[in-house]
């Protein structure tokens, strides 16, 4: 397998058509507005290179993604502004635009937890291979937060409206059965197996013609950018109010204290 590129801390190589692009953050792969961007620029490359008709999202390490990663205080552990090169400001949801504007279908390999945030990449990619062992939670009320990166739009589509409230109301964590089981996870494959079914689905994708998937992706899919944009410009008016409750406080130390929080609706 040829190394196709280096974006931070994502490595994308491309064989046979597929590409592979493997988070290195491990072992939970928390992600910041740098590494979703680094996502945004190794697809848009990929996108323009002829020989790439099919990507496999995958990560090293224990967890696929645990999604961002908070401080006692509440505080991100990674940065989700930056500024753009005409000074004008970036949001960790404009990169999520961008990635869901991408072209190249996506398959990512899930192992261990997605969790969150980590949730709603694993949700962008068109297909989900995980293991048995994979945790899937969007844990966001149990935060005291709203949930972002667009699960506002994939969740549903994938489980279906009323188990996504369920499992956004309760952050209910689920593992990689039950996901299959509700629809979040298309493939179920022993962990020793994960990349290799992962890269085999993905080949199946690359053997057909890559017009036509690049036509149908986008009459199901072409809708996705707008509906995402619209999405995460009120999931982040609804998390920028609620992070600035107590609830929100007192959630993040019980989840790094491990204990049940007591919730005071202030």
């Amino acid at each position: 397998m040829s190394e196709f590129g280096i974006y931070g801390d994502l490595h994308v190589s491309l064989e046979n058509h597929v590409a592979t692009a493997e988070i290195r953050r491990p072992p939970n792969n928390f992600f910041d507005l740098g590494l979703i961007d680094g996502l945004v620029s190794a697809f848009g490359d990929l996108d323009d290179d002829e020989n790439c008709r099919a990507i496999v999202l995958c990560a090293e390490g224990k967890n696929f993604c645990a999604g961002a990663q908070f401080h006692n205080d509440g505080s991100r552990g990674g940065e989700i502004t930056a500024k753009n090169s005409d000074g004008s400001n970036r949001h960790l949801y404009d990169a999520a635009f961008d990635l869901f504007s991408c072209k190249t279908p996506v398959v990512a390999a899930v192992q261990g937890a997605a969790v969150g945030g980590g949730l709603g990449v694993a949700c962008f990619a068109d297909f989900r291979i995980a293991a048995p062992e994979a945790r899937f939670t969007a844990n966001f009320a149990r935060l005291g937060f709203h949930h972002g990166f667009g699960l506002t739009v994939t969740l549903p589509s994938l489980v279906g409206q009323q188990k996504a409230l369920e499992l956004l109301y309760t952050g209910a964590r689920i593992k990689g059965a039950e996901a299959a089981e509700i629809g979040l996870v298309d493939k179920l494959v022993p962990l020793a197996d994960l990349r290799s079914a992962a890269n085999d689905f993905a080949s199946e994708i690359a053997t057909s013609a890559p017009l036509a998937v690049e036509s149908i992706r986008q009459t199901m899919r072409g809708h996705l950018p707008l509906a995402i944009k619209a999405a995460t410009d009120h999931e982040k008016e609804e998390q920028d109010r609620l992070r600035g409750t107590e609830d929100w406080k007192e959630g993040v130390t019980a989840m790094n204290e491990r204990r049940v929080p007591n919730f005071s609706r202030k």
